[in-house]
C-alpha cells in the first residue's frame, strides 16, 4: 500500500500545513515517509511544490516520478496544471477552483477551464469562499485537505482530523475548532 501524492501552489497559501497534517497522520498510523524538499517556500507569492511519498514498505527515493502521482493536491489551478505530466493516468486532481493571479501573464480563465475540463479524475471547489462560509477565512488549505481526504486511502479522513487536531493544539481549541470545521466541509465536497 502506498501514495504518492504532489503539494503545490503558491507561497503562504498553507501546503506546509497540509503536509504537516498527512505526515502526522501518516508517521501515527506506522507508515513510512519522504517528502522531497520544498521548493519556492522562501518566497511569498511564488510557486511552491512537494512531493509526498507514503507507504507501508521501504520508500526508496523522495521524488515521485513522471507519470505515477496518485493525487495532485493543489491549492491553485494554475499550480495543478503545471504538475500534470507527473500524474499518473489513474490519478486524482483535487484543486481549488479558483485563481490566484500573482503574475502579469496568468494563462485566460477561459484557457484555464478548458485545460481543467480535460482532467478525467478532477475535484474542484472554491475553498476560499468555503472556509469563509466556515467562519475561518484563513482554513482554505484544511478545506482543501478535506477535499483530498478521500482520495489519500493510506490514511483515514478520521486520522488526518485527529492529525490536524495534534498540530493545532499548541494554537488553542479555538484554532483546532475552526481548522476542523474548515476540513469537515471539504469532507463534503465530492
Amino acid at each position: 500500500m502506498k501514495k504518492d501524492i504532489i503539494l503545490c501552489g503558491v507561497g503562504g497559501q498553507g501546503i506546509l500545513s497540509i503536509a504537516t497534517v498527512i505526515g502526522e497522520a501518516a508517521t501515527k498510523e506506522g507508515l513510512s515517509l519522504k517528502q522531497a524538499e520544498v521548493h519556492g517556500m522562501s518566497q511569498r507569492g511564488g510557486d511552491v511544490q512537494s512531493n509526498l511519498r507514503l507507504s507501508d514498505g521501504e520508500i526508496y527515493s523522495d521524488l515521485i516520478p513522471l507519470g505515477c502521482a496518485d493525487l495532485i493536491i493543489s491549492m491553485e489551478p494554475m499550480e495543478a496544471l503545471r504538475y500534470l505530466p507527473y500524474l499518473s493516468k489513474d490519478g486524482v486532481v483535487v484543486t481549488s477552483s479558483k485563481p490566484f493571479v500573482n503574475i502579469p501573464n496568468y494563462p485566460d480563465y477561459d484557457l484555464l477551464e478548458a485545460a481543467l475540463g480535460d482532467i478525467p479524475h478532477l475535484v474542484r471547489a472554491d475553498i476560499e469562499d468555503l472556509a469563509k462560509e466556515a467562519g475561518n477565512p484563513k482554513g482554505a488549505n484544511m478545506v482543501l485537505l478535506g477535499m483530498a481526504a478521500s482520495r489519500i486511502g493510506v490514511v483515514s479522513a478520521d486520522d488526518l482530523r485527529e492529525a490536524l487536531a495534534r498540530i493545532f493544539e499548541r494554537k488553542g481549541e479555538a484554532v483546532v475548532a475552526a481548522n476542523q470545521k474548515c476540513f469537515d466541509l471539504g469532507l463534503s465536497v465530492k
